[in-house]
């Protein structure tokens, strides 16, 4: 059976949005910035994919790496969980993905290996972000002021924010051409929704 006309136009126009865009409509997607300005929503993106490409190097993440073979239902390649410290690899989605490199001529940015990589350091972002110092640095670093009080104010949490940083650390690190953001949009055109005809 051929894939339908719309799918494969689809698909192939996912290449050309920029990685700031693919943020941009993350950030617009998640809940609490319904009806938020545009232009916001970009400068925000902006800010925080800045902020992960410009993040030192996070050691690799203590937590134990499980591997499952339910993401593809889940619609997740990969996911940090804190208690107990856990990265879960779901290695159906990360062979769709590869698969999805190949069908799409993207291998060029992304090399063979490099989406189990991304999502490994992706998810250490996550465990970093956590536990450490650098979500106030990632909050301060957007410059969403909650409240102020003469010359001091109070930098506010932006939903969304950690998961773009998380994927431009991961596209710097592994060194690829295009963030994971793309793949994870190609990844979301395939896989078939309820409620969605294919």
């Amino acid at each position: 059976m051929t894939e339908p006309a719309f799918r494969i136009r689809e698909l192939t126009d996912l290449a050309s949005v920029d990685d700031i865009e693919w943020a941009v409509r993350l950030l617009a997607a998640t809940p609490t910035h319904e009806g938020r300005d545009r232009e916001l929503l970009r400068r925000w993106a902006r800010r925080a994919d800045e902020f992960g490409s410009r993040l030192a190097p996070v050691p690799s993440s203590t937590a134990r790496v499980v591997e499952r073979d339910d993401g593809l239902e889940r619609m997740l390649l990969a996911r940090y969980t804190s208690r107990p410290p856990t990265v879960e690899l779901y290695t159906d989605t990360l062979a769709l993905a590869e698969e999805l490199v190949d069908a799409r001529g993207w291998r060029a940015w992304y090399p063979p290996g490099s989406v189990r990589a991304a999502a490994l350091a992706h998810e250490a972002v996550h465990a970093h972000l956590h536990h450490g110092t650098a979500k106030a640095a990632l909050k301060q670093a957007l410059g969403h002021t909650v409240l102020r009080l003469g010359r001091h104010r109070v930098a506010g949490h932006v939903a969304g924010a950690e998961e773009v940083a998380a994927h431009a650390y991961a596209r710097t690190v592994c060194g690829l051409g295009r963030s994971p953001l793309l793949l994870t949009a190609a990844l979301r055109a395939a896989l078939p929704r309820p409620g969605r005809e294919n």
